[in-house]
C-alpha cells in the first residue's frame, strides 16, 4: 500500500537538500561553484550532490546519524552539506584548527559514525580517533594535496557514486546540522539546527542584506563557522548566485579573486578588511566590480569605515549580529546607517525579535544595559543531549545570547559585554574558562583570569593575569608555552602578566572589567 503520509511530507518538504535540486531547474546552466580548476553549474552541482546523497545512504548512514567533517574550504564541503542534509543525516562541521583531544570530544559527544578528513588533516582526525573512543565506523578522505591514506576511502567515490539518492521524508524540525559552539563551559555544545531555522535565516539574510542571484561571491572564511556557510554559502545556492571558493582570506589572493572573477559581494570579519586595506596589491588590483560588503563578530572600527568609504565608494556595507544558536543571523546595520550608528549591531531582523531582559528576565526600558535574548524560527533546537544547558537557555521563551546590550529608542542593539565571557579574536570565538582550565593544569598556579584586550588586527587577543601559588615561580613564557601544547593555537594567550592577585569584589568575584581595563594597551 502506498505510504500516503510519507508522500505528502516529501512533496511538501522544503530542507536544506532540496535547494541544489530547485535551483538546478531554475539555472541549470548557470555558474554555481568555481574552486580553482572545478567548475560546477547548477545543473551539476544537483548531480554530483545526489550522487553523494546516495553514496551517504549506500554507506549505511541513516536519517538521524551525525557525519563528522573536517576540512579546508572547497568545492566538496559545499558538496557535502547538501548530500548529507538531503537524506536526513546531521552535518557536524569541525574547525580544523582544534588539536586532537578537542576534536576526540566532539566526536564523542556528537556519537558520529562518519567521518570525512582533508587529506593533510588525517594524522590529527587518526589521533582523534584513537583518543575519542568513538564508533566512527566510515572514514573518507578528501585529497587535495596528496594520495589516500590506507584505511580511508577517496571523497571521489561518493561524489562520482552511480546511484540516486533515496526519497527520505526531511521535516522542518528534524536536526540536519549540529554546530559546535563555546560558552561559559569549558567543553563546547552542539546546537542542532534543523531546516526550520536555516531556511528563515537564509530569507532574513537575503531580504535584508538585500542579496541576489546576481551575485557572484567571494566564500573565503572558513565553511565550518556557521556565518560564512550559512549567511553566505547557503543563500546563494538557494538564490541562484555563483560562488566563488578560496582557501582562506589571504590578502593578496582576494583581490586577485575580486578582479579575477568580478566579484560583487564579499564577507569577513573587521580583521580581514583591515589586511586588505594594508596590502601592497589593493591599489594596484581592479575592485570595482565589488558592490556589497559584509562584516560580522565584532563592530569595525570608526576609523576603519571612514577608510573604506575613501578607498571603496562603490562598496555598500552590512554588519551582521548574532550566534551559532540564531543560525547564526539576529540582527543588521545596513548600509545607509554605518556611520550614524557606528559600533551598533543593528536592528532585529526580519524574521528576529529582539530585547533587552534584566536578571530577572524582565524587559528594560530603551538604554538600560541587560541581557540580550531572541526569539525567532533561525533558533536551535536546543544542545545536543544537554537538556539542562537547552532549558537555561530558553527560559521564558526567548532564546538568552549571553551577550549584554541596550537598545535605543529605535530599537538599534549595542553590545558592550558579554556574560559568556567568550573572546572573538580574528572572528574565531575562545571560552575563557576553556582557556582558564589549561593554564590550571600547569603546576604552581593558584589563580588564573583569562579576558579579552583589544588588537590592532584580529580585534580582540587573548590575555591571562595568572598569579602563582606560594615558593612558586612562573614566567609568561611558561605559560604560554604550556597552553599551546594542549589548546589550538587561536585559544593560547597572546599576552600574560604573573601578578601578587587578582582584583575581586566583596563576594570573591574576579573583576573582569578591571583586568581589561588595566591591561587595555598592551597591544599598542
Amino acid at each position: 500500500m502506498p505510504d500516503v503520509e510519507t508522500d505528502l511530507q516529501i512533496a511538501r518538504q522544503h530542507s536544506l537538500g532540496d535547494l541544489p535540486r530547485r535551483t538546478a531547474q531554475r539555472l541549470p546552466d548557470k555558474p554555481a561553484i568555481i574552486d580553482g580548476d572545478t567548475r560546477l553549474t547548477f545543473a551539476e552541482l544537483e548531480v554530483t550532490v545526489d550522487r553523494t546523497a546516495a553514496a551517504i545512504a549506500a554507506a549505511g548512514l541513516a536519517k538521524g546519524d551525525r557525519l563528522a567533517l573536517l576540512c579546508h574550504n572547497c568545492w566538496q564541503f559545499a558538496v557535502l552539506d547538501f548530500a548529507a542534509a538531503r537524506v536526513g543525516v546531521v552535518l557536524v562541521p569541525i574547525n580544523f584548527m582544534l588539536g586532537a583531544d578537542e576534536i576526540a570530544f566532539i566526536l564523542a559527544q556528537s556519537g558520529a559514525t562518519a567521518f570525512v578528513v582533508e587529506d593533510t588533516l588525517v594524522p590529527t582526525a587518526e589521533k582523534a580517533l584513537a583518543e575519542s573512543g568513538s564508533r566512527v565506523a566510515t572514514r573518507v578522505v578528501v585529497p587535495l594535496h596528496g594520495e589516500v591514506p590506507s584505511g580511508w576511502t577517496d571523497v571521489a567515490t561518493w561524489t562520482a557514486y552511480d546511484g540516486v539518492a533515496p526519497l527520505v521524508p526531511v521535516a522542518d524540525d528534524d536536526p540536519i546540522r549540529m554546530m559546535f559552539t563555546s560558552g561559559t563551559e569549558s567543553r563546547p555544545k552542539g546546537a542542532l539546527l534543523t531546516s526550520r531555522a536555516l531556511m528563515w535565516q537564509y530569507v532574513s539574510c537575503l531580504v535584508d542584506g538585500e542579496m541576489s542571484a546576481d551575485d557572484v561571491e567571494l566564500h573565503t572564511l572558513p565553511l565550518y563557522h556557521c556565518a560564512q556557510l550559512d549567511c553566505f554559502l547557503g543563500v546563494d545556492v538557494y538564490l541562484g548566485a555563483t560562488s566563488i571558493i578560496l582557501p582562506s582570506p589571504e590578502p593578496s589572493a582576494v583581490l586577485r579573486a575580486i578582479e579575477e572573477h568580478g566579484v560583487t559581494k564579499f564577507f569577513a570579519p573587521p580583521t580581514v578588511w583591515i589586511g586588505l586595506l594594508r596590502s601592497p596589491d589593493f591599489d594596484t588590483r581592479d575592485l570595482s566590480s565589488l558592490r556589497k560588503g559584509y562584516y560580522g563578530a565584532s563592530p569595525m572600527p570608526v576609523a576603519i569605515l571612514r577608510e573604506m568609504t575613501e578607498r571603496l565608494p562603490g562598496v555598500r556595507l552590512w554588519n551582521f549580529y548574532g550566534q551559532t544558536e540564531m543560525a547564526p543571523l539576529a540582527t543588521i546595520l545596513g548600509p545607509d546607517q554605518q556611520l550614524s550608528h557606528a559600533g551598533s549591531a543593528g536592528r532585529a531582523a526580519l524574521n528576529v525579535e529582539t530585547r533587552i531582559v534584566d536578571d530577572h528576565d524582565r524587559p528594560v526600558a530603551p538604554g538600560t544595559i541587560g541581557e540580550i535574548v531572541h526569539r525567532s524560527p533561525h533558533a536551535t533546537l536546543g544542545y545536543y543531549e544537554q537538556p539542562d544547558n537547552t532549558a537555561e537557555a530558553f527560559r521564558g521563551g526567548w532564546f538568552h545570547s549571553g551577550d549584554l546590550g541596550y537598545l535605543t529608542e529605535e530599537g538599534h542593539l549595542y553590545v558592550v559585554d558579554r556574560l559568556k565571557d567568550m573572546i572573538k579574536t580574528g572572528g574565531e570565538n575562545v571560552a575563557t574558562r576553556e582557556v582558564e582550565e589549561a593554564i590550571y593544569t600547569l603546576d604552581g598556579v593558584a589563580e588564573v583570569a583569562v579576558f579579552a584586550v583589544p588588537h590592532p588586527r584580529w580585534v580582540e587577543a587573548v590575555a591571562a593575569v595568572v598569579v602563582p601559588k606560594a615558593g612558586a615561580t612562573l614566567t609568561a613564557e611558561q605559560v604560554i608555552d604550556h597552553t599551546r601544547a594542549c589548546l589550538a593555537g587561536f585559544k593560547t594567550p597572546k599576552y600574560v602578566v604573573v601578578a601578587d592577585a587578582l582584583p575581586k569584589n566583596p563576594s570573591g568575584k574576579i573583576l573582569k572589567r578591571q583586568l581589561r581595563d588595566e591591561h587595555a594597551h598592551v597591544a599598542d
